[in-house]
Order: C-alpha cells, then structure tokens, then sequence
C-alpha cells in the first residue's frame, strides 16, 4: 500500500490512517502482532522515523502496545477501546461479569427475535471454533473464540449501538474471560453455549436471555465470595 509523499506532518497521519485501517478492518485482529518496523517501512514506502511517529501516536491512543524485545501488538480497535480498557483495568471482576450479564442478555433477547439465517450461520461456525479452541487446550485461543462468539451473538441483536459498546469493550471482557479460565483449561471452567444459539434459532427470546445472562456468573463463582460487593 504505497503512499504518496506529501509534507511531513501529512505524511504522518496517512501512515496512521493506513495503520488504523489494518485494525479496525480485523486484518489485524486483537492480540496479534503487527509486522515490524522494516516491514512496514517497506510496504507504506515512507521513511523510519514516519513509521515510528504513527505507531508511537496509536500506542498513546491505545490502539497498540509496544514491547520492548518482542514487538508490537494490538490491544483494542479502536481509540475509544482502549480509552475503555485503560479505565476499567483492574475493575471488580463482580462488576464486569454484570455489566456482560445485563449487556449480552439483552443483547440475546434482540438477537432471538431479529436474527437472519446469515447470522444463524455465522453464530453455529463460531460456536464450532469455541469448541475446537477448547479441544485444543490453548487458553489464549479459547479467549479470543469465546469473545468472538459472544460478539457475534450481540451482532445479531442488529442493535448497531449495543454491539459498537460490546466491541469497544472488548478487551476489558477479554481481560476478565482471561483472569476467569485461568492458564490452564479445565473441566470446570467448560460452558457449553449450544442452548443459547438453540434459542436464538427458534426465537425464544426469554430463554435466550437467560442463557446469556447466566454465564458470566458460571464460571468462578468462588471469585464473587471475595469482593465486597458479593457481599463476603
């Protein structure tokens, strides 16, 4: 994607535009590692220190995260995902799992009585790839399918304002999914979401809410006897 070679300044923001571009779009999803400053250099055509200026501006932003001897990830995508991420690190776990409990439930309920069949589609696909995350014992991989999932589900609802917020929580719920299953996959932690997609596909819309309400609660529970607001 060659640039143009404006002034210095506007040359900046392209390569920013150019760079947002690649998150926003999903071709550099969450988590992963964008290419390196040489390999940037040379498919945007512009300077080093361009380059390191844009990446520099999105890390600040809170786009990506720079790691000193491992490179540069993306953490949220967009700059109000990581505005979110950056405010609510650290929040009660109790408070997120309600806030996913009242968000998706509603969500659900939405997403039972406006679903297309492309959304069935991409909801059974998702919850395949959950599954085979799962399979696999890779709890990273697992995260990110089951956050993917959840989003799809709240897609579905084809509320653009609800799945705008839950996008832009993203990390924050990935946070606390990452800190609920631990390092380690075990059977205690396993949730089958089959029920929920069931409802969504026949348009139960109370049931649908009700299975997604439940499960930011199944997980752990032991972690709620220790927060104050759980009342322990």
């Amino acid at each position: 994607m060659p640039l143009s070679h404006p002034r210095r300044s506007a040359l900046s923001e392209q390569v920013i535009t150019a760079l947002r571009a690649q998150i926003t779009s999903g071709e550099w999803p969450v988590g992963s590692r964008i290419p390196t400053e040489p390999e940037l250099v040379e498919q945007l055509g512009v300077a080093r220190n361009t380059v390191r200026e844009a990446v520099r501006a999105l890390a600040h932003n809170g786009l990506l995260h720079i790691r000193q001897g491992s490179g540069t990830y993306v953490v949220a995508t967009s700059e109000l995902a990581g505005v979110m991420h950056r405010r609510f690190a650290g929040a009660d776990p109790r408070h997120v799992a309600e806030l996913r409990s009242t968000l998706e439930s509603g969500a659900a309920k939405l997403a039972a009585e406006r679903r297309t069949e492309k959304d069935l589609g991409q909801l059974d696909a998702l919850l395949l790839r959950r599954e085979q995350a799962w399979e696999s014992g890779d709890a990273e991989a697992f995260v990110a399918a089951d956050a993917t999932f959840h989003l799809a589900v709240v897609s579905a609802s084809h509320n653009d304002v609800m799945t705008a917020m839950h996008a832009d929580l993203g990390e924050v719920l990935r946070d606390w999914l990452r800190e609920d299953v631990g390092g380690e996959l075990t059977p205690g932690t396993r949730m089958d979401h089959t029920r929920l997609v069931d409802a969504i596909r026949a348009g139960d819309a109370e049931a649908a809410a009700a299975e997604a309400a439940s499960y930011p609660f199944l997980c752990r529970p032991e972690r709620w006897f220790s927060s104050p607001a759980a009342g322990g």
